[in-house]
């Protein structure tokens, strides 16, 4: 720029540019930072998940979606924090690592459809987008299912269909998925299990009988029947709908 032109603009202006420019900045540092922190997790838990690292698929999914614009204004300095964060309505945004491992389970690929139970902030659906599957993903809470819709809109996710329900029942006219990620956790929904394709792939924390959550990867056999493999505990917020 021209020194004599720069010298022209408004002080409010050139103020708010280089604000930008800043927070620009700490938004690349900090992802470089968890995206770093997340392979670390991948490696330490290991030995539970089977899962030693990222594949490049879903490592450039997590490096490219901007987890700062699914997060709301009073958590912006912690956005990419490898941790959980509050949203609203008694939700969170879950742990970036956790969203990685879930992911990374559920195996997508170009194309796949994929239903996801729980939209929250959107952020889960935004990663599954940037694989190239085609997501439907339901919320039961209105507010946070059409925030998430707007902003995913805004982000240009086009390949993701919103819809305000209950989870519970799944998506029957969009069935059979290739694969399912349930975001909050509780017992296995018959109409998941039954709304999920031959071959196909169902991420879900579910209630143990000690009380906490564990992890578990469902997958769809030839003859309808599924097999189950416990993968990590975890902690989620609970699965509402159904007979709640």
């Amino acid at each position: 720029m021209n020194p004599l032109v720069r010298r022209l603009l408004p002080l409010s202006l050139v103020l708010t540019s280089a604000c930008v420019m800043s927070a620009d900045a700490h938004n690349d540092a900090a992802h470089t930072r968890l995206m770093n922190d997340i392979a670390h997790d991948f490696v330490a838990t290991a030995r539970m998940t089977g899962v030693r690292e990222m594949s490049p698929a879903v490592a450039t999914a997590m490096a490219t979606v901007p987890r700062h614009r699914f997060v709301p204004p009073g958590g912006q300095a912690a956005a990419y924090a490898n941790r959980p964060l509050t949203i609203g309505h008694g939700q969170t945004i879950s742990q970036p690592f956790i969203v990685a491992l879930m992911t990374e389970l559920a195996a997508v690929s170009p194309g796949d459809r994929v239903l996801e139970v729980g939209t929250g902030s959107g952020y889960q659906a935004a990663v599954l987008a940037a694989l190239g599957a085609r997501v439907y993903t339901i919320e039961i809470i209105e507010p946070l299912g059409r925030r998430a819709a707007a902003l995913l809109e805004e982000l240009g996710y086009d390949d993701v269909e919103i819809r305000i329900g209950d989870g519970n029942a799944g998506w029957p006219e969009a069935a059979p998925f290739d694969a399912i990620v349930v975001t909050a956790g509780g017992d296995l929904p018959d109409a998941l299990v039954e709304q999920l394709a031959v071959g196909g792939r169902l991420v879900i924390p579910l209630d143990s009988a000690w009380g906490e959550q564990e992890l578990t990867l469902i997958e769809k056999q030839g003859d309808g029947s599924v097999t189950r493999r416990g993968v990590l505990p975890v902690r989620f917020v609970p699965l509402v709908g159904g007979d709640d």
